[in-house]
């Protein structure tokens, strides 16, 4: 085979999967301006209940409630960050393979909340709670995006895998071209799972007085797990209603808006 016709089917072997210009604007801009919108409706709709708290109280709450997902978003991407190479290490030979998969899952078998106090009292040595719970959210996350992706990578064909070393891939563009399309599905399909596993833990992470001697709520970071938790403690309902109703809404915005856009994208990477 000459090298232009190589380069010709090199051209046709790899498939370009863009994102569309609606795509962007849903994960840059709409979802972001949606999620207020909706909250701020709901609040006013609430708001003309008789007994409703005071327009400030929903203003705390829709803060907190971004302080919650920010929160979750850079445990999310040190979540990315770390189990991409793990997976690939994972996959790189059978021996690696053998010996890394079972302690994957031993880590993974041990509850979270079990390091919670060991990590909460590392931090306060620094005086970094808000690194303690997002250290915390990110080994939740973890194991789902790694295992998740180990399995994705073991699907793809073998043919497919020796058409990308016949056209001449090699590691970094093998990588880029090749890996990282083909595993984009089981990618999204575990971050999915690992933003669930954030949100069940977010209330655990951000109460960390329960964690420290002699500790308070004035101890606990602010957001909307904490914001449920110390209003629920302190018989405030409108307050904890309010909390619970954003945090729906606003879950139910992400989901819909982000990760079922993503869900959707994904079918193009699938080898049918």
């Amino acid at each position: 085979m000459t090298k232009e016709k190589q380069s010709k089917a090199h051209k046709h072997f790899l498939v370009t999967y863009p994102i569309s210009t609606g795509q962007k604007l849903y994960s840059i801009f709409v979802t972001p301006m949606l999620a207020v919108i909706l909250i701020v409706l709901a609040i006013k709709v609430f708001s003309l209940f008789p007994g409703a708290p005071q327009p400030i109280i929903y203003a705390s709450v829709v803060r907190a409630f971004f302080y919650t997902f920010f929160r979750l978003l850079v445990a999310y991407i040190f979540a990315i960050i770390i189990a991409i190479p793990l997976a690939l290490l994972a996959d790189s030979n059978p021996r690696a393979e053998k010996f890394l998969l079972p302690t994957f899952d031993i880590i993974e078998s041990v509850p979270v909340l079990a390091f919670f106090p060991l990590i909460i009292a590392i931090f306060i040595k620094y005086g970094s709670f808000e690194m303690a719970a997002i250290f915390i959210l990110f080994l939740a996350m973890l194991w789902n995006i790694v295992f998740s992706l180990i399995g994705g990578l073991k699907v793809v064909p073998s043919d497919i895998k020796s058409a990308a070393k016949i056209f001449g891939l090699k590691r970094l563009s093998y990588f880029w071209e090749m890996t990282m399309p083909s595993s984009v599905p089981y990618l999204i399909t575990g971050s999915l799972l690992a933003w669930a596993q954030g949100w069940n833990l977010i209330i655990v992470a951000e109460v960390l007085h329960t964690y420290i001697p002699g500790g308070n709520s004035s101890s606990d970071l602010f957001g909307i797990g904490s914001m449920l938790v110390n209003s629920a403690a302190s018989n405030e309902q409108s307050l904890f209603i309010i909390a619970i109703v954003t945090m729906i809404v606003g879950i139910g915005i992400i989901n819909f808006f982000v990760w079922q856009k993503l869900l959707h994208y994904a079918e193009r990477f699938k080898f049918e």
